[in-house]
């Protein structure tokens, strides 16, 4: 019987999803001015799709409250330009994102104070996949997919499970997802997502010379890399945020049925209702209770 015909097209043929990290309480604070930041990426942007006239690119901004696309060059506005791509794909992309920078902003007054300042990874990775998903589904020939993210703001704990939810859909899609982190500390979460997916992790040393490493790292189509040697990540951060408090724990409770983590012990599991038996730690103090209680 033979087999039926790929939709893919040739090896080299990729679809990049860039999530852009737009937080502005991360690059008032950055070493990097945001202005440098789009330089870069502007320029990263451009030679992937001269790579190949194939190539496809997709631009999602992530902000402080929301995330929403900024540009696709499949579209038939950025599609039917042929000179000058350059010039044309900064302007439509520049145009929509400080569209969408005035429209966070204005949501970002309306938040409480003490929140981490973090970025909404979740949403822009669930929009992310949900285009990919599309593609495959339209019925015509695709490009290899995978998504980048750059980001530098801190993980948000409140956002683990639907990020982990998201991860194991892209390596459920063979959807690779690589990572490129700008921030002070490293992102346990960015660094789960590469490792899980099959994708890339770096964490620049010098911002200045960020285009060398989205060109030399993760310009590197998916079929180019089972013969390049790319930069191996030393160590995973695998520590989860719990379901009650979305802290970041080392050590907690799992709820054996849903697998939910806790913190602190409890009696019922606040996701699916299953009733935990007493702690190990408490069995052994009331253990020890008895012992000391004098016989009458």
């Amino acid at each position: 019987m033979a087999s039926a015909p790929s939709k893919l097209y040739a090896d080299d043929v990729s679809l990049v999803v860039v999530l852009l990290d737009t937080n502005p309480f991360f690059w008032s604070s950055s070493s990097l001015s945001f202005s440098q930041f789009l330089s870069h990426v502007l320029a990263f942007l451009n030679a992937i799709l001269t790579l190949n006239q194939l190539n496809q690119v997709v631009v999602i901004a992530t902000g402080y409250n929301s995330c929403d696309y900024v540009f696709d060059s499949s579209s038939d506005l950025n599609r039917s330009f042929e000179n000058g791509r350059m010039p044309v794909m900064c302007s439509s992309l520049l145009q929509k994102l400080e569209e969408f920078l005035i429209k966070d902003e204005q949501l970002s007054k309306e938040e409480p104070e003490g929140k981490i300042k973090s970025s909404l990874f979740s949403g822009s990775l669930s929009m992310a996949l949900c285009y990919i998903q599309r593609v495959f589904r339209s019925g015509a020939l695709y490009p290899h997919p995978r998504i980048l993210c750059l980001q530098g703001s801190p993980d948000g704990p409140e956002q683990y499970v639907a990020i982990m939810n998201a991860i194991f859909s892209a390596q459920r899609s063979s959807v690779p997802i690589d990572s490129c982190y700008l921030g002070s500390q490293n992102s346990a979460f960015l660094q789960q997502a590469s490792y899980i997916t099959g994708g890339v992790h770096h964490k620049p040393q010098n911002l200045d010379g960020l285009f060398q490493y989205l060109m030399t790292i993760f310009a590197t189509d998916l079929h180019s890399r089972s013969f390049i040697h790319l930069p191996k990540p030393v160590g995973v951060d695998f520590r989860a945020s719990c379901f009650c408090h979305k802290n970041t724990i080392d050590m907690g409770y799992i709820c054996s049925v849903c697998l939910s983590i806790f913190c602190k012990h409890h009696k019922k599991c606040s996701t699916c209702g299953s009733v935990f038996g007493q702690a190990q730690s408490e069995v052994a103090s009331a253990s020890d209770k008895k012992r000391k209680t004098p016989e009458t």
